[in-house]
């Protein structure tokens, strides 16, 4: 039984009621099992500062503790639209309870290596569809092959139509390990909260 993506039904804008001008992409939020409760795009929120960071780099306050519906609206007031890299997995097994264990950890890099059947969301095909967006995001690096080949084909449409192309570190708890790199560094300038680094680290990457 392939494992779909959680929102699948979003990931191609079809529900979008507005033209965006910023695409942020992520990697991939399964469909099973049942114990991934997220609600909506970066919504497992104690693993992820997603909602707390993007609000507050638009000048907004943090919407970690919003609903999905405050999200939209945020999105929508922001012309920003959310897609992920993967749409779905074709050779998961709920019955596996080795691949089940992957996928309810959200390591992208495991889910990369476990697996080699996938359905990837055209995101060329989207810019091609909404020449609003000027701005796209990728919400993790492209340092391992697997990712690298997946993004170069949206890094060459970008760089060909004047689209300004970053990638973001990521908003979950894996950034931890920059972070405290960061303050081992900076001693002086240290940075306490996990959220208050990404939000930096991100403003050094976003348009204005």
């Amino acid at each position: 039984m392939p494992c779909d993506h959680k929102f699948k039904s979003y990931l191609n804008l079809d529900r979008l009621d507005f033209e965006p001008t910023t695409l942020i992409v992520g990697t991939f939020i399964p469909q099973w099992p049942e114990t991934n409760a997220a609600e909506w795009f970066y919504g497992r929120t104690d693993k992820t500062s997603f909602w707390d960071v993007l609000p507050r780099l638009c000048g907004a306050p943090s919407l970690i503790n919003a609903t999905p519906t405050e999200w939209k609206e945020f999105c929508h007031g922001n012309r920003i639209a959310i897609t992920d890299l993967i749409s779905g997995i074709d050779d998961a097994d709920p019955e596996n309870k080795e691949q089940v264990k992957i996928l309810t950890g959200g390591d992208d890099q495991a889910i990369a290596w476990n697996f080699d059947d996938f359905q990837f969301v055209n995101v060329v095909k989207l810019l091609q569809q909404h020449p609003t967006i000027k701005n796209v995001y990728l919400t993790r690096g492209v340092t391992e092959a697997f990712w690298r080949h997946v993004w170069n084909q949206v890094t060459q449409y970008c760089s060909l139509h004047h689209i300004r192309e970053r990638k973001l570190l990521t908003p979950s708890r894996d950034a931890g390990y920059q972070h405290g790199a960061y303050n081992t560094a900076n001693p002086g300038n240290a940075i306490p909260q996990l959220e208050d680094y990404i939000l930096m680290r991100w403003k050094q990457e976003w348009h204005v």
